[in-house]
Parts: structure tokens; sequence; C-alpha cells
């Protein structure tokens, strides 16, 4: 098994797609769904580009590495849009519901989040293993940190964007629909499914069980879009002619 140290260089650092996602903050409006996600992760590519810059990881070439691979997944989905395509199904209920008057701050984090780490993070550590020519356990330590910084991060996300005493109307049912999601085992799924999907990715390459691989990760990327739509629910009535969003479920 290959080590980290042998793997070779990443191909570019994580500074063009903080470039990009910063650019978007200039397009959307700050209330959009989207916008609000992107804001979120935003600071967390930041922080994770901080910390590889200061030498805080193991390897900074496969964290920067496991990074813009997993940066580049949402990248593209936000690509599909802007072109008239669709994105992956996790992403969908986010691109959907993005001005929904009904829908939370909170909830479009959370929803982002969900998508983003249920779905893209265990493909980004399959493309980043590819990159590098190492195995997923080889990315065990970088994954574990790229989680905690994103647990810390929703964390503050939760406290800051948790509606007040104010409107304990919807602060109830919010709390107990996000308390049906939890980052923690959105990231032990992600690391399970890493594995499965590179299992099978290998096992398709050398003849056996053919579009399996494919299959898991559509399967994967429906399962999570199910989640996402369910974090998503309007908490106030929607008001009569306003939009749900730019592309179709």
């Amino acid at each position: 098994m290959a080590q980290i140290e042998q793997c070779s260089s990443a191909p570019w650092g994580i500074g063009p797609v903080v470039t990009r996602m910063r650019a978007f903050r200039e397009l959307w409006p700050a209330a959009d769904g989207v916008a609000v996600f992107n804001r979120v992760y935003l600071t967390v590519t930041e922080e994770i580009d901080r910390r590889v810059q200061a030498g805080e990881f193991a390897d900074r070439r496969a964290a920067a590495t496991l990074d813009v691979r997993f940066a580049e997944r949402y990248l593209a989905a936000v690509d599909a849009v802007a072109a008239g395509g669709r994105p992956p199904a996790c992403w969908r209920p986010l691109f959907q519901y993005r001005r929904h008057p009904g829908v939370r701050p909170l909830q479009f984090a959370l929803a982002g989040i969900n998508a983003h780490v249920g779905h893209d993070l265990a493909l980004a550590v399959v493309d980043a293993c590819r990159t590098l020519g190492c195995e997923p356990a080889d990315l065990e330590r970088e994954f574990d940190r790229v989680g905690d910084v994103l647990t810390l991060l929703e964390e503050r996300i939760r406290e800051e964007l948790m509606p007040g005493p104010d409107l304990l109307e919807i602060a109830d049912p919010l709390t107990h629909l996000l308390g049906c999601w939890s980052l923690d085992r959105a990231r032990e799924g992600a690391w399970l499914a890493a594995r499965s999907l590179w299992q099978l990715t290998r096992l398709g390459e050398l003849g056996g069980l053919p579009g399996l691989a494919e299959e898991f990760a559509e399967r994967l990327d429906r399962s999570v879009g199910l989640a996402g739509r369910m974090l998503l629910t309007p908490l106030v009535p929607q008001s009569s002619g306003s939009s749900t969003g730019a592309i179709s479920s």
C-alpha cells in the first residue's frame, strides 16, 4: 500500500477554489439559499487552506488535493445549474428551494453540508486517491482533520443562524427537524461509502461486476438528496406568487 509521502504532488493549491467561491458572493443575494451555504463553505475552505499553509496537516499535498477534489464537486453542481442543466440529485433540493420564503437560513446551510458531506466527500476521497496514487486508508488522517474543521464550523453555524426567542413558533419545529440529522453520522457514512466505492471501482477495473460502482454512487446520490429535501421542509407558509427555485426536482 502506498504511503502518503510517496504520492505524487497535488496538481494545484486551494487558492483557485477559494477565489471562485468568493466571486459567488457578488452574484447571489445574501438571502439566496445557495449563497447561504456558499458563505459557510467558503469559511470552511479558507480555514482548511490556513491550516494547510501553517503545516497543521501531516501531508500538505494530500490535504490540499482532498480539499480541492472535494470543492470541485460543489463547483460542478453550480456550473451545471448555471449552464441550464441539472446538478446531482443530492444538490437539487437546495437549488430548487433556494428562494423559498418558508425555509430558514440554517436549513439552507445544513442542506448544503448534507449534500457535500453525504455524497461529495466520498467521491472526493476516490478522486484524491486516483490523483495521488494511494489508497483511502492513506488519506484517513487528512479526512479526519477536514472533518474536525467541519464539526467546529457546524457548531458555529447553528449558533449564528438559529432563530432567536422572538421566533419561537419557528424555532421549535426547526429544532425538531434539524435534530434528525447529524454531521458526525454523515462523516462516518461518507468514509464507509468512500472505502466501498473504491473497492467496487477496483473490482470493476479488474472485470468483475461492471457498473456496480456507478450504481452505488447513483443510489448514494439519491438517498442523500432525499435527506436534503427533508432538511428543507418549509416552516412557514409560502406567499402566493413566490418562486421556489431555479430547477425542477
